[in-house]
């Protein structure tokens, strides 16, 4: 049986944590759009593209590859052949892929990819126009979020973890701003799917968070 979850929601929100478990329990593969994103926007900074040139960056997508390989059921990003998985995670970029998929071309280039990949595999695909966009036919559509703050303190762990020094209150402003640009981009704007369930995590811990949506899915299946 083919399978695809749609998990959709704002920066920090845990959507790539949260679906690289379910994906695993489930048997399924993960796709991080997000990633997909920011491996392009991580591609154009590099060449000094600036992620606001609207015209550059449609003119970028004509001679870049954005791949995906898994090993071991996990998610490796490429960008023209190199491997770019450890490198897009920091908030420079991430406000860069923000910055570009303001853009109805690179949108409908990505969605194009992102649609191949999930008609050929089972997969759990979590990003921001998943359910609305990406599979508007998806078996199941989770719109995962918590509070700023919260998501603020999740993602400033994350980013100490690997070594990053940015402030509490770095974070915060950066997933504001990200919020506000997400929610108000004229090309398909983060919102949930009206046949979304919505499932808040701020008082949530990973695992109950997939629990919900294991549960969730084996009650849509069985009707």
């Amino acid at each position: 049986m083919h399978r695809s979850i749609a998990i959709d929601g704002p920066c920090g929100a845990g959507k790539s944590s949260v679906a690289g478990d379910l994906a695993a329990r489930e048997g399924l593969l993960h796709l991080d759009t997000g990633a997909m994103y920011r491996a392009f926007a991580w591609h154009a900074m590099n060449v000094g593209v600036d992620t606001q040139d609207e015209k550059a960056l449609t003119e970028l997508t004509t001679r870049t590859s954005v791949g995906i390989h898994f090993v071991d059921g996990r998610q490796r990003t490429l960008v023209n052949g190199q491997d770019v998985t450890e490198l897009i995670r920091v908030p420079e970029v991430g406000m860069g892929a923000s910055n570009c998929s303001k853009f109805a071309h690179v949108r409908a280039w990505m969605v194009g990819m992102q649609r191949e990949l999930a008609m050929k595999h089972s997969m759990v695909l979590d990003g921001r126009d998943i359910g609305t966009k990406v599979l508007p036919h998806a078996t199941l559509k989770i719109f995962l979020t918590a509070s700023p703050q919260i998501r603020a303190s999740r993602r400033w762990k994350e980013l100490r973890a690997k070594g990053v020094e940015d402030s509490y209150e770095e974070v915060l402003t950066d997933i504001l701003r990200r919020d506000q640009q997400d929610t108000t981009r004229k090309v398909d704007p983060l919102r949930a799917a009206e046949d979304a369930v919505i499932i808040d995590t701020s008082d949530m811990t990973q695992k109950e968070a997939v629990d919900a949506i294991v549960k969730l899915l084996h009650q849509q299946e069985e009707r």
